[in-house]
C-alpha cells in the first residue's frame, strides 16, 4: 500500500538516491534505551540516518511532565536541517515495532511544520523480507551547524490542563492506545501507577496492523475507529497512551483513513499521574 503519508518498501527502495527523500530509523526499546542505536549499527535500510527516541526527540525530564516530554521545536528543526531535511525534503520513517516510533516522529515533523513525511509500511521487518539494500556502521555525524526555523504546526496538541478543564467542561474525548488491560488498570508494566485517564475511550494502537505487520486498508481503518468514536467528529479526538509514542500512532491511523484533524496529548498518563491530585480511574 502506498500513498501520501505511508510508504511501500519497493517504492522507498526505488527513491533510495533520491537527493530529497531523507530516511530515518528510529527503531527504540523502551525497555533499553541503547538498543536501537546497537541495532542501526549492526544493520540499517541503506543510507539511513539514526535519531534516537530519547536523548534527540524527547525534551528535558522535569520529572512532571511525562516519560517523553516535547523537544523544544527550534531544536528539533535545527537537528533535522542538520542531517539535510529542508523544507521540500521527503521523509521517511521507520521502526521495528509496529510503526509506533515512526508514527511519533512523523508527527512530531508536522508539529514544527513540515508536511512533507511517511511512515515505511511494514517497517524493518518488511524492508528485511523484500531482501532490499542494507548497510552496518555507525550513524553519519549531522552537520556541525544548521538553523531552521519551525513553521505553523500542521497537527494539534494539548496540554495536562486543557485536559482537566475537559473533565469539567467536555469539549473533545481522549482515545487511549494503550492494551486493553494496562486501560483497564489491571496491569502497568511501565508506568508507576495503573489506572486511565476518566471518561477516555479504548483502541489500542496494535488494532492498526493486520497480522503482517502493515496497516489496515484505509477503509477498513475508517470503519473500525468509527465503531469506536461513534458520531464523534475527529476535531473532538484526542489521542493519548503512556507517553504520546503509540498515541501519535492511532493519529496517523486515524489521518490514513481519512479521519483529519484528531490532536494529540503528548504527556500522556505518565504525565497525569505526576499530579496526585488528578483523578483517575479502572475497569
Amino acid at each position: 500500500m502506498t500513498s501520501t503519508l505511508l510508504m511501500s518498501a519497493s517504492e522507498l527502495a526505488s527513491r533510495l538516491n533520491d537527493a530529497d527523500v531523507r530516511v530515518f530509523d528510529v527503531r527504540h526499546d523502551l525497555g533499553d534505551f541503547s538498543a536501537g542505536r546497537r541495532q542501526f549499527e549492526a544493520s540499517h535500510i541503506a543510507g539511513a540516518h539514526f535519531l534516537d527516541n530519547e536523548k534527540e526527540l524527547a525534551g528535558e525530564h522535569t520529572g512532571r511532565n511525562g516519560r517523553h516530554p516535547l523537544p523544544d521545536r527550534g531544536a528539533l528543526a535545527n537537528l533535522l536541517a542538520a542531517h539535510g531535511v529542508g523544507p521540500g525534503t521527503l521523509v521517511v520513517a521507520y521502526d521495528a515495532s509496529g510503526g509506533q516510533f515512526a508514527a511519533h516522529l512523523w508527527w512530531l515533523l508536522r508539529w514544527i511544520g513540515h508536511d512533507r513525511a511517511a511512515v515505511l509500511d511494514g517497517g524493518w521487518q518488511a524492508w528485511n523480507a523484500a531482501g532490499l539494500p542494507v548497510e552496518s556502521g555507525a550513524p553519519p555525524a549531522p552537520a556541525a551547524a544548521a538553523a531552521a526555523a519551525p513553521r505553523a504546526a500542521l497537527v494539534g496538541a494539548v496540554d495536562a490542563e486543557a485536559v482537566l478543564a475537559n473533565l469539567r467542561d467536555p469539549s473533545f474525548t481522549l482515545v487511549d492506545a494503550r492494551a486493553a488491560a494496562r486501560y483497564r488498570g489491571e496491569v502497568e508494566p511501565i508506568d508507576p501507577e495503573a489506572g486511565r485517564i476518566p471518561g477516555a475511550l479504548n483502541r489500542p494502537y496494535t488494532d492498526n496492523l493486520d497480522a503482517d505487520g502493515r496497516f489496515k486498508s484505509p477503509a477498513r481503518l475508517r470503519q473500525e475507529f468509527q465503531a469506536v468514536l461513534g458520531d464523534r467528529a475527529p476535531s473532538a479526538i484526542v489521542h493519548q497512551c503512556g507517553s504520546g509514542i503509540t498515541a501519535a500512532a492511532n493519529l496517523f491511523a486515524m489521518e490514513l483513513a481519512g479521519l483529519s484533524g484528531s490532536r494529540l496529548y503528548p504527556g500522556s498518563w505518565s504525565e497525569w499521574i505526576s499530579d496526585p491530585s488528578r483523578p483517575r480511574e479502572k475497569g
